[in-house]
């Protein structure tokens, strides 16, 4: 077993009455205004998501971590927590969509998180148009579960001073709750949006002009607008977390001298940093490539190409001949491949996307085009066969996060990994697309909801080796 880890880390949440509270660009706003004042400040997002963490890690420079109720125990959650806030000054939980908004009951939401930390809450509420209304939605939010830590609310989006006044006198007349800040109608207050959300960070640097400036002068707004002072108090004031023995962070040697290459550009980035990390804690070396700039594959054991905007930068992608005769050659050597989302539409044979049609990797036989709607949702099934992914049977869970659906050729045989019981996939419930040691799915794993990944994976790579 690891040593203990201590979980005493101050800490606050904040959490939205809507998912159009504002909560996202607040909060990367007070994590700059926190770096600023020279804080280790340890960000956290709650759910399964990659793009506002994208924006959490750029601001700190720390890795931001995942907390979901759904996908993880409360031991998981607890570890995560205490694993990523070591070292930190103050940790932020951005909680998701409304506070109690989850799969059923309180599982997988905001509020169940906050429960599990014992963290205190601050509540951003939408103030557009509604004033001494402002104090009855937080009244309702406190009494509808007394054990969620109501320490403050942040009133966005108000009109003048005379409306943040307003409001302010009745939140803290009838609900009893301290105001820690406003933040006027600002059209300053918006980060570049796209089809899945948010532009992802990398994205944002090198193709959209005045994006950190943008970032910055929401940090000034942020600043002005809240109680910094105030705010670190209350995280002062979270009651301490019992120390934590490591389960899932532990050292071992299974990945010793394997090197496994993660594609990492501006096409493909989205990965939970806890899967990379414990590929490092098992020995394995991380291996970074660009399927958009580099000429071919560097030298490795297994490749892992997770999701990101292949479809924005399918040109490039195309066009990167020498790239994808690389992967085409590693496929052949049987080195194994996961590709996750993202890396499923690279992998086929082409990308059908806004009238054009750009060729891919084509180790699958169908092809990648925009869906009808977007997919967002819980995962879980089980293993239908042995692959790098684990053994036949293996129950696994996860999420589905994309707008793209994949068009198997109808005159291909193919066989798929994974059967879920919950879940789209990529048609009828069937994903993980197995070709030899490629496996290629819509459903992205976090190593702490399915503990096979990635174990499994490396033990794959290995076998390859000898």
């Amino acid at each position: 077993m690891g040593i203990k880890m201590r979980a005493d880390c101050p800490r606050i949440l904040l959490a939205g009455d809507r998912s159009s509270s504002g909560k996202t660009t607040i909060v990367a706003g007070l994590l700059s205004a926190l770096r600023g004042r020279n804080l280790k400040v340890q960000p956290f997002k709650v759910a399964m998501d990659y793009i506002d963490p994208s924006y959490h890690t750029w601001i700190t420079g720390r890795s931001c971590r995942n907390l979901d109720g759904y996908l993880m125990n409360e031991a998981a959650v607890r570890e995560i927590y205490a694993h990523a806030a070591q070292g930190a000054d103050v940790a932020v939980i951005e909680g998701v969509r409304g506070l109690y908004e989850g799969y059923e009951g309180d599982l997988g939401s905001t509020a169940q998180i906050a429960k599990m930390l014992r963290v205190p809450v601050i509540f951003v509420v939408d103030a557009r148009s509604i004033t001494r209304s402002c104090a009855a939605l937080v009244k309702g939010y406190m009494d509808y579960d007394p054990a969620v830590q109501f320490r403050g609310v942040i009133l966005n989006k108000v009109g003048s001073a005379r409306h943040a006044d307003k409001a302010t006198r009745e939140i803290e007349r009838y609900a009893k709750v301290e105001v820690v800040g406003t933040i006027r109608r600002n059209e300053d207050m918006h980060l570049a949006m796209r089809h899945l959300g948010l532009v992802p960070v990398m994205e944002g640097k090198t193709r959209h002009e005045g994006f950190k400036e943008r970032v910055d002068r929401i940090r000034q707004i942020v600043e002005e607008g809240l109680d910094l002072d105030r705010i670190r108090e209350i995280a002062r004031e979270a009651e301490p977390l019992p120390e934590v023995e490591p389960d899932l962070y532990l050292k071992n040697d299974s990945g010793k001298d394997l090197s496994i290459g993660v594609a990492q550009d501006e096409a493909f980035n989205f990965y939970y940093r806890d899967n990379l990390e414990l590929m490092e804690l098992a020995g394995a070396r991380i291996v970074p490539f660009s399927p958009v700039h580099d000429a071919s594959l560097p030298e490795v054991d297994g490749i892992y190409i997770g999701g990101g905007y292949p479809e924005i930068y399918a040109r490039e992608l195309s066009e990167n001949q020498s790239f994808k005769s690389s992967i085409q050659k590693a496929h052949e050597k049987d080195i194994p491949i996961f590709g996750e989302c993202g890396g499923l539409m690279y992998l086929g044979r082409e990308i059908e996307w806004d009238g054009e049609r750009r060729e891919m990797a084509g180790l699958i036989p169908g092809k990648a085009r925009r869906g009808a709607r977007r997919t967002v949702s819980y995962v879980h099934g089980h293993l239908a066969q042995a692959s790098p992914l684990g053994r036949a049977g293996e129950y696994i869970m996860g999420h589905e996060f994309h707008h793209s659906e994949m068009l198997i050729d109808p005159k291909a045989r193919v066989e798929y990994a994974i059967r879920l019981e919950r879940g789209t996939g990529i048609a009828d419930g069937l994903d993980g697309i197995h070709i030899g040691n490629l496996v290629a799915s819509y459903s992205h794993i976090h190593s702490a909801s399915f503990r096979g990944f990635p174990a499994s994976f490396l033990s794959a790579c290995r076998d390859k080796r000898q």
